[in-house]
C-alpha cells in the first residue's frame, strides 16, 4: 500500500494552507477576541485554582505567552491578582487571586461560568470552514485509501462501490435490509474515504461559547495546527438511532459547563451523519426527517444563542439505515439521499470469513475443526448442516463469546466444545434452533397511526380488514395489523370504502409500549 498517496489525500496542499491560516496568534488583534472576554477567562482560571502557575494557564487556554503576559500584567496592575512565587521567566511565575479579584469573578461567573480553552471568533470560524468546504466535492479517492477504509469489510462489493460513489460526490445514501447484514458496520468504515477537516474547539459569539469539538465523535489526526484552539480531525462519523428526538437535533445550553452544546447536525460537519434504525425514534420519523431537510439542502443550520439566530456549517453526507422497508421515506426525503443499498442475507462463505477475522483480531488460537463446525451451523440441511440463517452480527458475537468461554474454562485455545457452548449462549441462535422467529415473539404485528375525519367508519373498515387491535386518540386511530401490511395498503383499503386518510404513520415499538402503559393507567 502506498502511504504517500494516503498522506497526500489526508494532508494535501489545501490542508497546508489551512495550517498556515490557523497559526497561533501572538497579539490581541490577531486573536480577534474582545479584551474583556480574555481578561475574564484568565481571571476565572486563577480564581478557580486559588494559586496557579502561568504554565498551567497556558495549557488550559491555548493562548500564546505574549498575550498571557500582557493580560496577566494588566490584571496584576489593576489589583485583581498578585504573584506569589516564581523566577525570572514568566512561565515559572505563580499567581493568586486577590480579594478584589474574587469579588469581580463572582459577577463574571454568574454571567458566564465557562473555564477552558480560549475560543476562536465566529468570523474566523466561518472563514476557515468556507475555505475548506468550498470545492470539497467531487473528490478523487485514491485506491489505497479505499483499500484501507474497507480492509475489514468482507464481500458486499456493490455496497462498497455505492459508498465510494457517495463519498466522491457528497450525496446521501439510504441503507435497508434485514438485521445482522452489516449496515451500521459498513457505514462506520465509510468516513475513512473522506479527507480530514480542521475545526475549532469552541466558538465565541456575543460573549457566549459554542462547543464544536466533541471527543466522542471527533478523532484527532497525528498532525495538528500550531494554534491549539483548532483541531484537525478525521472526517466525523456521527451516529444516532432510536434515542434520537427532535430536541436532540437542536443546540442546547449546558449551564454547568457554560457552553452551547451543538447537535449531531453540526458535529457531523465534514463527515457523515447516520440516522440508524429509522422509524424507531420516539418522535415521528417524518418530523425528524423534515427537521433535517434545510441543513441537508443548504449545508448550514440555524442555531439560537441567547435567542439570537446563528448560522453554523452542516456540510455532512446524510445516511439513513433501517430494517423496515423503503416506503418509510417519502420522495422528498429520498431526494436528499438519492443513492440506495439493499443488504441481503450474506452468503455462508463471507460469514465464515468474518468469523475467522474476528477470532484472529482477538488473537485467539483455535482448532481447524472450529471453522468446519461453524460452517455446519448455517449450511443447508441437505449438506448435513443446521440450516440457520447466516449473519455477520452472529459471526462477530460468536467469536467474542467463544473467547469468554475459553478464558473462563481456563483453556489455551478455542476448540469445538467451546464453540458449541458459545452457540448455546447466543439468544438469536437459540431461538432459531427452536424454530422461533423473533417476529413471532412480537406477534408479527405492525402499528399504524391513522389520522382521518371519519374515525368510526375507519375503525369498522379496519376491523373488517383484520386489525388485531384498535385504540383511539382525539383525531386518529392506532391500529395493529399484520407486519406485511404497508401504509399504502391501509390507505388503499380505506379509499375503497370511501374514507379519506389525512395522514398515516408507522409507529415505533417504544411509542407503542408507552401508549399501552397510558391506556392501562386510564383504565
Amino acid at each position: 500500500m502506498k502511504e504517500g498517496g494516503q498522506m497526500n489525500y489526508y494532508h494535501d496542499q489545501k490542508m497546508e494552507k489551512i495550517f498556515e491560516t490557523v497559526k497561533q496568534p501572538k497579539t490581541m488583534d490577531e486573536l480577534r477576541l474582545l479584551d474583556t472576554f480574555v481578561n475574564d477567562l484568565i481571571l476565572k482560571i486563577i480564581s478557580s485554582y486559588g494559586s496557579v502557575k502561568t504554565s498551567i494557564i497556558n495549557d488550559i487556554t491555548g493562548l500564546h505567552w505574549d498575550i498571557l503576559e500582557n493580560i496577566i500584567g494588566e490584571l496584576e496592575k489593576n489589583g485583581f491578582c498578585a504573584p506569589v512565587s516564581g523566577g525570572f521567566l514568566f512561565s515559572s511565575i505563580e499567581y493568586t487571586i486577590t480579594k478584589k479579584g474574587r469579588g469581580k469573578v463572582r459577577g463574571i461567573l454568574e454571567e458566564n461560568p465557562y473555564i477552558g480553552t480560549a475560543p476562536v471568533s465566529y468570523e474566523h470560524y466561518f472563514e476557515i470552514m468556507d475555505s475548506q468546504l468550498e470545492g470539497r466535492y467531487p473528490t478523487k479517492i485514491p485506491s489505497e485509501v479505499v483499500e484501507k477504509a474497507f480492509q475489514e469489510v468482507v464481500g458486499v462489493e456493490y455496497a462498497k462501490e455505492c459508498l465510494i460513489d457517495s463519498c466522491t460526490i457528497g450525496k446521501g445514501i439510504f441503507l435497508y435490509g434485514p438485521p445482522g447484514t452489516g449496515k451500521t458496520f459498513i457505514m462506520s468504515k465509510t468516513p475513512g474515504l473522506l479527507p480530514p477537516i480542521v475545526i475549532p474547539k469552541f466558538i465565541e459569539f456575543g460573549g457566549s461559547l459554542i462547543q464544536i469539538y466533541d471527543p466522542d465523535f471527533h478523532r484527532m489526526c497525528p498532525e495538528q495546527p500550531e494554534d491549539p484552539r483548532w483541531v484537525k480531525v478525521n472526517a466525523p462519523f456521527v451516529i444516532t438511532g432510536a434515542e434520537l428526538s427532535l430536541n436532540k437535533l437542536e443546540t442546547e445550553y449546558n449551564p454547568k459547563k457554560g457552553v452551547y452544546e451543538t447537535s449531531p447536525i453540526i458535529k457531523a460537519n465534514g463527515g457523515i451523519l447516520l440516522i440508524d434504525d429509522l422509524g424507531r425514534q420516539r418522535d415521528d420519523h417524518e418530523l425528524v426527517l423534515n427537521r433535517l431537510i434545510v441543513p441537508m439542502e443548504n449545508k448550514r443550520d440555524l442555531v439560537y444563542v441567547r435567542g439570537i439566530p446563528v448560522v453554523l456549517h452542516s456540510h455532512f453526507i446524510p445516511t439513513f439505515s433501517t430494517n423496515l422497508d423503503i416506503s418509510i421515506m417519502d420522495e422528498s426525503h429520498l431526494r436528499r439521499a438519492p443513492m440506495h443499498i439493499f443488504l441481503k442475507t450474506p452468503n455462508l462463505k463471507d460469514v465464515t470469513e468474518v468469523f475467522k477475522m474476528n477470532i484472529d483480531i482477538l488473537n485467539e488460537k483455535y482448532d481447524a475443526d472450529v471453522l468446519e463446525r461453524f460452517v455446519k451451523v448455517y449450511d443447508s440441511v441437505d449438506n448435513g448442516g443446521e440450516g440457520l440463517k447466516p449473519s455477520f452480527a452472529h459471526a462477530r458475537d460468536i467469536a467474542q463469546i467463544s473467547q469468554a468461554v475459553r478464558i473462563n474454562e481456563g483453556k489455551d485455545y478455542v476448540d469445538v466444545p467451546i464453540l458449541e457452548k458459545a452457540l448455546e449462549k447466543h439468544v438469536l441462535i437459540a431461538l432459531e434452533r427452536k424454530k422461533i422467529d423473533i417476529s413471532q415473539i412480537k406477534n408479527k404485528t405492525r402499528s399504524f397511526r391513522v389520522k382521518t375525519g371519519s374515525i368510526s367508519e375507519a375503525s369498522e373498515a379496519l376491523s373488517r380488514y383484520g386489525a388485531m387491535k384498535i385504540s383511539y386518540e382525539s383525531d386518529a386511530l392506532i391500529v395493529d395489523l399484520e407486519e406485511t401490511v404497508t401504509p399504502v395498503d391501509v390507505v388503499d383499503h380505506l379509499k375503497k370504502q370511501g374514507i379519506t386518510v389525512d395522514r398515516i404513520d408507522v409507529i415505533a415499538e417504544s411509542e407503542k409500549e408507552l401508549r399501552s402503559i397510558i391506556l392501562d393507567e386510564d383504565k
